[in-house]
């Protein structure tokens, strides 16, 4: 029977599970395939996959290389999340030391669209340093200094420096700011004068955290009602993100298009050289069958 070990924890690599699995609510096989699920085991209570489970790192390249031998393994498909990119380069490095075959399997990336006010940044720390210069940069208000290009639109229509139907800052106080960019990246927003931060994640953060933070334990899926009430309530300037795609968070993209609100998107890492990908659970499944 081949044997495929899924590196999960995503909304794909459960419907991946389920479809090698025939559709089981229970078994591990299906359609002579015998999956086996990894979780890394940083969120409590996570929601797991049909079939067989186990919790925990490998230890790096070296441990995932030593446990694909061990178990005998014949496909390897990385589904873990887009900004997972230690785990995705563990998988590529313990894929080419025993020869398993790689696949990974990525939802595909937001796209900005008509009425949106997107910024793109190439990291965590490049979307930090964009706030710091909002905070600082004189202007009349958080939108005009975080994308001035959008402040007039090209049809001559209105500003949009203010957002409409939401108590922004005006000249004053500091860049309120929605951040959804996972509890593991705090620390990256530690230190920026002018700046607040509710700060949305599935489980508490830890130390070190900004000094002006509010921190949301939520768990999606989302609605666009229930993200534009919050956006109002907290008086929010901008959204930080990561571009990790899938209908599960997009709610807030279209709660901050509806508002006028500015997005600092934060880019996906680059997949290592030479690994194949695949967008869909259907299509990751035909490749793991062989």
């Amino acid at each position: 029977m081949r044997r495929v070990l899924i590196l999960g924890g995503t909304a794909e690599a459960r419907a991946l599970a389920a479809e090698l699995s025939g559709g089981s609510s229970g078994g591990s096989s299906g359609g002579g395939v015998h999956v086996v699920s990894s979780l890394a085991g940083r969120v409590s209570n996570p929601r797991l996959p049909v079939g067989e489970v186990r919790e925990g790192g490998f230890g790096g390249a070296d441990g995932l290389a030593a446990w694909l031998a061990a178990e005998r393994i014949d496909a390897l498909v990385d589904a873990t999340h887009p900004f997972a990119a230690r785990m995705t380069a563990s998988a590529a490095e313990a894929s080419a030391r025993t020869g398993v075959p790689l696949l990974v399997l990525r939802r595909p990336g937001w796209r900005e669209g008509p009425g949106d006010a997107w910024q793109r940044v190439p990291s965590l720390p490049a979307a930090a340093a964009r706030l710091s210069e909002a905070a600082t940069r004189p202007g009349d208000g958080p939108a005009r200094a975080l994308l001035p290009e959008v402040a007039a639109q090209p049809s001559g229509g209105p500003a949009r420096s203010f957002l409409p139907g939401t108590a922004v800052r005006r000249g004053g106080g500091p860049v309120r700011v929605f951040l959804t960019t996972g509890r593991r990246s705090l620390p990256v927003f530690t230190g920026l004068a002018g700046v607040w931060l509710l700060a949305r994640s599935v489980d508490p953060p830890e130390p070190p955290l900004p000094d002006h933070v509010h921190v949301l334990l939520d768990r999606g899926p989302y609605t666009v009602e229930g993200e534009r009430a919050l956006i109002r309530e907290h008086r929010l300037d901008v959204l930080v993100t990561k571009d990790s795609g899938g209908p599960m968070t997009t709610a807030k993209l279209v709660a901050a298009r509806e508002l006028g609100l500015p997005v600092i998107m934060v880019d996906r890492p680059p997949l290592p050289a030479g690994v194949r990908l695949a967008e869909t659970a259907a299509e990751a499944a035909a490749w793991a069958r062989g």
